[in-house]
């Protein structure tokens, strides 16, 4: 017997959300920035071993390294996407009349999330943070709701 679902060829789609489900938020990009200003902060403070020091030693610290790297170039692509998502799928024409420097404030973003992915900036990683927070703002002006993150310090620590 034929297998059908060889024959129809069923492709994969990833999607947030085509249906389209309504549900957007922009914390999940906010988040993913303070990652990686967290991730610039590590690897900022991270201690490069004396050129004595053991073999151990410096493998940790290339692991360490190495993670706080990886950690901060994933969540600056999160931070990309979750962005790409409010864009395409929530915001409409109607919300570029009202607020004409969305289409700017985006590609910066984009632009200071590829910055984050590429260098260790804490500079760059703080803007990332600040351009998110101005989209939330104007996200949810569009919901005439005021935008506040109280928990923002709490969550990115110290």
């Amino acid at each position: 017997m034929l297998n059908p679902l060889r024959w129809l060829q069923v492709q994969v789609a990833e999607a947030h959300c085509d249906i389209p489900c309504g549900i957007y938020d922009p914390i999940t990009a906010k988040i993913a920035a303070q990652t990686v200003q967290k991730m610039v902060l590590r690897i900022q403070a991270l201690e490069v071993p004396a050129s004595n020091a053991t073999a151990e030693a410096r493998r940790a610290y290339a692991s360490t390294l190495g993670r706080y790297v990886t950690v901060k170039e994933e969540h600056a692509e999160i931070c990309k996407k979750e962005l790409r998502i409010l864009w395409s799928d929530y915001f409409r024409p109607e919300h570029l009349q009202r607020y004409p420097d969305l289409h700017t404030t985006f590609w910066n973003a984009e632009k200071l999330a590829g910055r984050n992915k590429q260098n260790v900036d804490m500079a760059a990683a703080q803007e990332l943070v600040a351009t998110v927070d101005r989209i939330a703002e104007t996200f949810w002006a569009t919901k005439n709701v005021t935008y506040s993150d109280p928990n923002a310090t709490v969550r990115y620590g110290t």
